[in-house]
């Protein structure tokens, strides 16, 4: 050890009065680890065991980063537990099972009592006994019931902690940050604003409603003992994304991450320029490496999955002195309160994937069409004497894309409008909060159909990285077609140059020479039963979202041969397709221990809203018209 290593070291064991910090430190020490490496170890495992920290050498001994000294970062929080904490449980499984994801489900249930501050690694044992100093000082005076008030607005929903009980807790709160200021030399901003719980966060509007009826089943005057947590998290991944590792990998190449189930990988959406379709760069939590992985072997985690709890303590007279201090050292909590990760291996990964991730299809009506509000003639109001396009309405497209044989035609294969392209962004963007992972996208070869998927991928931000696949086989019957022609389709030619990122290699199970006008009912649903045979051989077997964008029809006969279904009679086809939304969806799941396809939720809501009439300003004019 260094002079200046052991001088400070000397100088924090004075401080605890021969605590723990040598017995933990001793062994690592002993194999020929530097100081300063052995408390980074600590530091990152919760300082619980010196077998732990000595594990986490053993996976960082490759790490880049090991030498440097990055503390970690530290915050404390009031948690509810009991009865009142599996209420709280509930309201997050059910409001993004009902509302989809928002803000508060990345963190577990908490009151926060100091924002994140940072503190050098031979310092921590330090807070913990700042920890420890505020809470006697606090225990006799805290409240034996805290009272929570329900509070909502547009975007935030929560309960507040007023009163008496809300200053004691603040008080608690100081104490720690003037301890940890002491002790720690650490510089600790406590909170000194309205304490409040949050229970959902920078949701959609049109949830409201729905939270705070799930909100008020809570009942917050349930039984609660509350405890205190001390948790550190890595300072160089705030920003970024966390996946969870669902299935193991070796890699293939050198420049390529080893997963192993319940590992997690901190991922930089920004510095993704390097990743081709499919994989993306990331930083391995385990063993701190930087490296390409397959995204579809990973799902979004929370963001408090990776944070590590280092100490409790629990306000309770009846508690002991000893388990209040040390409390419940277990390294990490999820956000969606789920058990421990299973033991690595054969029989769990094959859990993971039979239960807890399902490959699955997703097929979305495609968006607004121009044509459907300014009728068949719409054309012909955007076309000027000498045929080029202009806009006479803020709902038709800025610009079309350039055809070959010129804008007719575009008649028989109309763009989305305006308000289309906002539904489909809008989508894009709710699958994005929803944190679902795309493994292939396919659409129907109506240009419609390729710009809503190519807004959704914008919105994934995987618009350069996942080509759009383009299947004849799951276009429009043709007999609804027939009276307007043949469509001409936009080629793979035109589709590029105007920016469309097609897969040129597919190979589709149709090509669109096979799309006749005479086609029966029978053969068109035939056609996409075959259709989605072959998109789903041409997917990965892995854990994922297949995404289909097409038309309101093959919301059923897309799914109904997934589910083993007879096709739907003609008559009641016709009448189901006629009330499906723009952007309306479906969402199947495989059930590969029972060997089906099952219906289920989609990730997102459906996109209601009304009318807006045309409007001619001049009709105000007096003697007019």
């Amino acid at each position: 050890m260094a002079a200046g290593e052991t001088q400070l070291y000397a100088k924090v064991s004075n401080k605890l009065k021969g605590r723990s910090i040598p017995s933990l430190l001793d062994p690592l020490l002993a194999t020929g680890v530097p100081a300063h490496t052995a408390l980074k170890a600590l530091a990152a495992t919760g300082r619980r065991t010196a077998e732990e920290a000595a594990e986490w050498l053993r996976c960082h001994s490759s790490d880049p980063s090991l030498d440097d000294p990055i503390p970690q970062e530290y915050a404390l929080f009031l948690c509810p537990t009991g009865p009142l904490l599996e209420r709280l449980q509930e309201f997050w499984r059910e409001s993004r099972r009902q509302c989809a994801k928002n803000r508060a489900h990345e963190v577990f249930p908490h009151v926060t009592l100091c924002d994140f501050f940072t503190c050098e690694d031979q310092k921590v044992e330090c807070l913990y006994e700042a920890l420890k100093r505020a809470g006697d000082r606090t225990l006799r005076s805290f409240p034996t019931s805290v009272p929570l008030a329900l509070h909502s607005s547009i975007s935030y929903l929560g309960f507040f902690i007023n009163d008496g009980p809300a200053d004691v807790i603040r008080e608690f709160a100081m104490a720690f940050a003037t301890e940890a200021s002491v002790l720690a030399d650490c510089s600790v901003k406590a909170c000194t604003k309205q304490l409040h719980l949050t229970l959902a966060h920078k949701f959609y509007p049109h949830h409201q409603r729905t939270l705070e009826e799930l909100a008020r089943a809570i009942h917050p005057g349930h039984s609660c003992q509350w405890t205190a947590a001390l948790y550190s998290r890595d300072m160089r991944f705030v920003h970024y994304q966390t996946l969870k590792v669902l299935f193991q990998y070796k890699p293939q190449n050198v420049d390529e991450l080893m997963l192993s189930p319940g590992d997690y990988i901190f991922v930089d959406p920004t510095q993704q320029e390097e990743a081709s379709e499919g994989w993306a760069i990331g930083t391995s939590q385990r063993t701190g490496c930087r490296g390409f992985l397959p995204e579809n072997y990973t799902e979004r985690a929370c963001e408090s999955d990776t944070w590590v709890k280092h100490r409790t303590y629990t306000f309770s007279l009846a508690m002991d002195r000893n388990s209040r201090k040390d409390g419940d050292i277990n390294g990490r909590l999820s956000g969606d309160f789920h058990p421990s990760p299973a033991p690595r291996g054969v029989s769990s990964t094959l859990a993971l994937q039979a239960v807890i991730s399902r490959r699955s299809v997703l097929v979305v009506r495609h968006g607004e069409r121009v044509d459907q509000i300014f009728g068949k003639s719409w054309l012909q109001q955007c076309t000027t004497a000498d045929g080029k396009y202009y806009r006479p309405d803020l709902n038709f497209p800025r610009s079309l894309p350039r055809r070959s044989s010129g804008i007719k035609d575009f008649e028989n294969d109309p763009p989305l409008s305006s308000c289309g392209i906002f539904q489909s962004r809008l989508a894009g963007g709710a699958l994005m909060d929803s944190g679902v992972r795309l493994t292939a996208v396919f659409t129907s070869p109506a240009l419609r159909c390729v710009q809503t998927a190519r807004h959704i991928l914008e919105e994934l931000k995987l618009e350069k990285k996942m080509k759009i696949r383009v299947e004849p086989g799951i276009f429009e019957w043709m007999k609804w077609e027939a009276s307007k022609g043949s469509p001409a389709f936009m080629t793979r030619e035109e589709l590029k140059e105007a920016s469309f990122h097609v897969d040129p290699d597919y190979r589709p199970a149709f090509p669109l020479c096979s799309l006749l006008p005479a086609e029966s009912y029978e053969e068109y649903v035939n056609r996409c039963a075959v259709s989605m045979h072959q998109i789903l051989g041409a997917c990965p077997q892995d854990a994922g979202i297949i995404l289909i964008v097409s038309h309101g029809s093959a919301l059923d006969s897309c799914t109904r041969p997934l589910l083993g279904l007879p096709p739907r009679d003609c008559g009641d086809f016709a009448q189901l397709v006629r009330k499906i939304p723009s952007l309306g969806m479906c969402f199947c799941e495989e059930n590969k221990a029972e060997g089906k396809w099952e219906l289920a939720t989609p990730p997102v809501k459906t996109l209601t809203h009304g009318a807006n009439s045309a409007f001619d300003w001049r009709d105000w004019i007096p003697g007019h018209g």
